[in-house]
């Protein structure tokens, strides 16, 4: 049992920085911006937690570091390609590949520096429960925002006014201006609100998962993070069961090094990649459902009237 428990909370970890991303950008995507650029906001997350908790010794004032650098980041795509109408996938993928590059920078005196971990938080008497208690009831603060955010996405998206402005927006930006909804400001909010939550995603990297700094200790994860958001169908709830497949794929690699299990150690780091192609791959021979469920404005720029 307790080698089955720390396998459990090892899939948890893995899972929760895949699915505070995905969350994020369904938001973003769901208004009609396809941000390329997660990988490059987590990782800016991830170094700005982690320089923020060792300047200040508070992981928690290292969360909040952590999810305003991967807002302004965010700003940064915003500014691109709302105000200046520049391509959306060229420039996610350039502000990947500038995230990857100015982290490695910033956080170069970082690296092999001890951390500081962020700790559990205990809830009484429900923690005490076997097996489900420290699953579920002895996690750090970010697991629990975790919750908190995708039921948070799933109301406001299904159920509050703003979320119907959203995805009206994403559905037809030009039928939602002449509603009177502001389309540039709202993808405006809903990027930040997704470069918040790349930013959370790599905060929980250096402060939880490995509390050190790696250089692109991101490792593919906001691309994993891209593939979620298509692999749910733009449906939150779809998000969390997908975090946690992709979770467990990554968390098998280790363990069965661990068992001494005779498979090559490339093919197993290659195994979280392999699952999200097969996983595209499943999901493009069933194009009905997936076209019914993409926002129709997806990827394309808005100009309002002048």
């Amino acid at each position: 049992m307790g080698i089955v428990e720390a396998i459990l909370l090892s899939v948890i970890t893995a899972s929760t920085p895949l699915v505070i991303a995905a969350c994020g950008e369904l938001v973003t995507e769901r208004s009609g911006v396809l941000n390329l650029g997660v990988e490059g906001m987590m990782v800016m997350g991830a170094v700005i937690a982690f320089m923020a908790t060792t300047a200040t010794g508070s992981p928690y004032l290292g969360i909040l570091a952590g999810i305003a650098g991967g807002a302004l980041f965010s700003l940064l795509f915003g500014f691109l390609t709302l105000t200046l109408v520049a391509n959306q996938v060229a420039t996610g993928l350039a502000l990947t590949i500038l995230g990857l590059g100015v982290s490695g920078m910033l956080g170069e005196a970082s690296v092999g520096q001890p951390g500081i971990k962020l700790p559990p938080i205990d809830i009484p008497l429900l923690a005490d429960i076997p097996v489900i208690g420290p699953l579920l009831f002895r996690q750090d603060l970010i697991f629990y925002l975790s919750v908190a955010l995708v039921i948070g996405v799933n109301w406001f998206l299904f159920k509050s006014r703003a979320g119907l402005k959203l995805r009206a927006v994403g559905d037809s930006h030009s039928s939602a201006h002449a509603l009177g909804v502001g389309v540039i400001r709202t993808r405006y909010l809903a990027v930040i609100f997704g470069g918040a939550c790349a930013g959370l995603a790599g905060a929980q990297l250096s402060l939880v998962y490995t509390p050190q700094w790696v250089e692109n200790m991101t490792a593919g994860r906001g691309w994993i993070a891209l593939a979620l958001v298509v692999f749910a169908s733009w449906r939150p709830w779809r998000v969390v069961a997908g975090g946690y497949l992709f979770g467990a794929v990554s968390i098998s690699q280790l363990h069965a090094q661990a068992f001494g299990i005779g498979i090559p150690s490339q093919f197993l780091s290659a195994l979280p990649y392999a699952a999200t192609v097969i996983v595209l791959v499943l999901i493009s021979r069933n194009r009905r459902t997936t076209l019914i469920n993409t926002p129709a404005s997806l990827g394309k720029s808005f100009v309002p009237d002048r």
